[in-house]
Order: structure tokens, then C-alpha cells, then sequence
């Protein structure tokens, strides 16, 4: 093997170093067999691992480089790379790779400390770190601001079990969202997006709005709130509470539709997926009538949810048809995805109770929003500090890339 000679290139960014340099090495022949540049807050690190084909070429060549660095005031250092240390490099080739995603309203040193550390307890090493949300002024309002970094992290973790119960003390103690993804094919080609409806796509549970005008919304709240936790069977809970609706009028439907609090981040992030070519679908253990009112709203492809059984303009207490609880939601995934002609491992599914986590489990990205803390323990990830478009990062999109 020839002299090989990693090239470090540090300064103040400006258009055209990585051409004078490249020039300068293609004059001598030289291979580039690794690079990678990051610029922040406009100053520019410049790294080439290259090879020449002879010691003079390779000594000629690394001092035009450092003349025409100087000339530009950018800093230049060489450092000689040995055969046994590039064969180790090679070597690590093919090794799992994970993605690790921090996201916060905004993000400290303290946290970035606390995560790399469980990285490394964990023998992982962390090749790139890159911000995927936008510039920040500095005057902004931080109570509605996000930040994410991705982390991207090679090796073998022989615990995953306790590699992710570390993350998710540290999410909770520095009220973070923390992800830990495979990094594979799917990531970014994912093509199907399932929502759950209440406490996900909307900042309220339906049926208890119902329940409300009825004059019975303490005792279905209370019913919903257990089905959530999954203390009581789905069905059953279920049917206890629409019984209670019984003779509610079917024209407080619509003033319900009209006032239902969409989450934030809900509508940009059905916006990016539709420009992407995303299918997305409400999968609701709620009501068509106002899975139909969203679909129109934020443009969603599917609905499946229960239909609330009306007759002459008065709620019977009845739905019509199989109810939509979690195995319902997991076989209707599967079928959508059967229909799109993808596989289970293009799908994210996204949801709150403990009626999501059938299709959360299922799906190639589940993740648990703003859930309920059973729901969050089971589900690989979840999002808690920030909207629905979080979702957007976990998928591996940056802001510039959508905005």
C-alpha cells in the first residue's frame, strides 16, 4: 500500500477550499478514500484520508496544499495513517448501526452529556451528530421552540434491553424524548402513516365531549381514562359508555366537530407526508363522523372508526358494525398495508392508549405520543415533549429539507 495521509483542514467556511484542494491531490494522482465535511456556525472542518502512488508526489503535493490553506487563512494539519490502523478502519464495515435522535423544546450540554455517556457505557461509538431542526434566534420564544439531534452510532450493543431502559430514565429526568432506531433500509422509506385519533391527532377524547352534553361526563371519563390504562377490556368499557349516551341529540355533533383542538404539529406534519407521497389513515377506536370531519380538514386518506348508531336524530347507545379496539387497529394496518404493497416494516403507527399498542408493536416505527405511562413503557419509542411533527425527525427529515 502506498502512503496514506488523512488531511484535516479547519476555518472560517468559504466557497471553493474543497476544490483547490482536491486540485491540488488530483495533480499527484491521488485516491480519496474517505471524506467528510461539517460546517458550524460558518466555520468549515475539512477531513480526507487519501493515497498517493509515490513518497514525492505525496510530499509535493501536501505542500502546495499547505501554501494555498495558508493563503486562505485556513488551518491545515497531515497526519500519517499506517496499514494495520486503515485495515481496523475497514474492519468496521458492515457493523450494526443505530440511530440515536435527542429532541427537546430546547436542548442543554447537560443532556447531550448525560446521552453520549450511556452511548459509550454501552460500547457504541458515535460517527456523526447533525441538528435537524432549523435556526433558532436567540429571541425566540422557547415555550413553543424544538430542537433534534441525531446521533449516529456504530457497534454492538450487548444489552438493548437496559440500553433503552437507560435512555428512558434519562428522558424522563431531564424531560427529553430520547429514540433508538436500527439504522437500516426503512428509514427513510417508510410509506404508510396510521394515527390513532383521540389524544393523538386531536387534544381530546371524543366520546367524553359527547358524554358531556349528555350530562354524563364524570362517569365516562372515568371509564375512559381506565380503558386507556388498560385496566378495563376495551370492548366492554366501550359499550358501558355509550349506553350512557343514549338519547344525546344528533345535533351537537357537528358543534363538537367544529371545536375539536387539533395537537400541535398535527396539520405540518400530514402536510410534509402528503407532499412526500405519504398514505396516511385514522385507525380510531372513536367515531367516523369526526374521523371524516379531520380527514377532510388536514387531507387524510383513510378513515376506520366505530359508526355512532343515530336514529330519528337521536343517539341510541349503539354502534353499528365490528368495534375498532386494538386487535381491530392491528388487523386493519396489516390490510392497509397489503393494499399499498408494502411491507409491515414501511409502516408508522402512531398512539396514546393502551388499545394502540397492538399496531404500535406491528409497525416498522411505533411510536407513543403523549401516552399514558404503561403505553410508553411497552412502545419502542415515544414522543411526550414536543407536537406531532417530532414524528418528521424520528423518520430522518430535517427542517430546510421540508419548510
Amino acid at each position: 500500500m502506498r502512503d496514506l495521509t488523512l488531511i484535516k483542514i479547519a476555518g472560517h467556511d468559504r466557497p471553493g477550499v474543497t476544490s483547490v484542494v482536491t486540485d491540488i491531490l488530483s495533480k499527484a494522482d491521488a485516491s480519496v478514500l474517505d471524506i467528510g465535511q461539517a460546517v458550524i456556525h460558518d466555520n468549515l472542518s475539512l477531513g480526507m484520508l487519501v493515497r498517493f502512488p509515490t513518497n514525492a508526489k505525496a510530499q509535493a503535493s501536501l505542500d502546495s496544499v499547505l501554501a494555498a490553506m495558508e493563503s486562505l487563512a485556513m488551518q491545515v494539519r497531515f497526519e500519517t495513517i499506517t496499514e494495520p490502523e486503515y485495515g481496523e478502519w475497514v474492519s468496521h464495515q458492515g457493523k450494526d448501526r443505530h440511530i440515536v435522535t435527542l429532541l427537546a423544546r430546547q436542548i442543554t450540554a447537560e443532556q447531550i452529556a448525560a446521552l453520549t455517556t450511556i452511548v459509550a457505557k454501552h460500547e457504541l461509538n458515535i460517527d456523526d451528530i447533525s441538528r435537524l431542526t432549523g435556526r433558532v434566534p436567540l429571541e425566540s420564544d422557547n415555550g413553543n421552540s424544538k430542537a433534534c439531534i441525531e446521533f449516529s452510532a456504530r457497534g454492538k450493543a450487548h444489552n438493548i434491553g437496559q440500553l433503552r431502559a437507560d435512555f428512558a430514565e434519562l428522558a424522563s429526568r431531564l424531560d427529553v424524548d430520547i429514540a433508538f432506531q436500527e439504522d437500516n433500509m426503512y428509514r427513510r422509506t417508510r410509506r404508510l402513516v396510521c394515527f390513532d385519533m383521540d389524544s393523538t391527532l386531536i387534544e381530546a377524547e371524543v366520546i367524553d365531549e359527547l358524554a358531556k352534553a349528555a350530562g354524563v361526563g364524570a362517569e365516562v371519563a372515568e371509564i375512559t381514562e381506565a380503558a386507556m390504562r388498560g385496566e378495563l377490556d376495551f370492548n366492554a368499557s366501550f359499550r358501558r359508555r355509550m349506553a350512557l349516551l343514549k338519547g344525546l341529540d344528533e345535533s351537537v355533533l357537528q358543534g363538537i366537530a367544529e371545536q375539536l383542538p387539533v395537537t400541535e404539529g398535527a396539520e405540518r406534519l400530514i402536510s410534509s407526508l402528503r407532499k412526500l407521497g405519504y398514505k396516511t389513515a385514522i385507525l380510531s377506536g372513536g367515531f367516523n363522523y369526526f374521523g371524516h370531519y379531520l380527514q377532510k380538514m388536514l387531507g387524510i386518506d383513510y378513515v376506520f372508526a366505530n359508526e355512532l348508531e343515530v336514529v330519528d336524530g337521536k343517539v341510541t347507545g349503539k354502534v353499528t358494525g365490528k368495534i375498532v379496539n386494538g386487535e381491530r387497529k392491528a388487523q386493519l394496518l396489516r390490510e392497509l398495508a397489503a393494499n399499498e404493497g408494502i411491507s409491515l416494516e414501511q409502516v408508522v403507527a402512531v398512539g396514546d392508549g393502551a388499545n394502540d399498542l397492538p399496531m404500535l408493536s406491528i409497525a416498522g416505527l411505533g411510536i407513543a405520543f403523549r401516552a399514558k405511562p404503561l403505553v410508553r413503557a411497552e412502545a419502542k419509542q415515544a414522543i411526550s415533549t414536543l407536537g406531532l411533527d417530532a414524528i418528521l425527525y424520528l423518520m430522518g427529515f430535517r427542517d430546510r429539507e421540508l419548510d
